[in-house]
Order: C-alpha cells, then structure tokens, then sequence
C-alpha cells in the first residue's frame, strides 16, 4: 500500500465582470481541486486580496471602474501583494495590449 498524499492544490482568485466567465472558471478549477474565490470587480480583487492573499490571480482586463491593468498596478505596489503572480484574462490579441500587461508586471 502507497503512503503517497495527493499534492495540494492552490488557492486561486478569479477577477471578472462577466458571470459566465467566473462560473466556467470556477468550475473547471474546482474541479481540478483548486480552491477558488471569484469577485466582479477591481475594488472587490483588492479587498479579497489584501483579506487572504490567493497564490494565484486569474484578472479580467476589461472591466468597469477599474481595469485589470490598474488593479495589477495597485498589487505590484504594495508590497504585502506585489509577489502574487497574476495572469491577464482576456480575448485581446492586440500586441499594445501585451506590452502594457508585461509592464505592469503580468505573468503571461
């Protein structure tokens, strides 16, 4: 008999306004055994974040009142969030739009 343990998974935060999305994302990810929280907005991220820091951050880039680009800028800013790695969601394929989310310091 195996006296292995499964690995554990991560705690992962989904960023986005659109509820198709963070249902589909939670549920694949649930399923892979990740916990998983998801907010609909930029300020809710912050809040949820600061509360208990995710391991990782799946961010929207197109959302109202706050952009994906301006919550990651306030994460790398503040030094108790800045080494969360965030990854950009989002349909764009425009190459300006890449370079921008590298800047800011955007995972992939």
């Amino acid at each position: 008999m195996s006296n292995e343990t499964l690995p554990i998974k991560g705690n992962i935060l989904i960023v986005d306004d659109t509820p198709d999305n963070l249902r589909l994302l939670s549920t694949m990810l649930t399923k892979r055994g990740y916990k998983v929280r998801s907010v609909i907005n930029g300020k809710m991220a912050l809040d949820a974040t600061r509360a208990m820091p995710p391991d990782l951050i799946l961010l929207d880039i197109r959302m109202p009142d706050m952009d994906g680009y301006e919550v990651c800028q306030r994460l790398k800013a503040d030094v108790t969030t800045n080494a969360i790695p965030v990854i950009f969601l989002s349909a764009l394929d425009d190459m300006l739009d890449k370079v921008k989310a590298f800047s800011i310091g955007v995972v992939g």
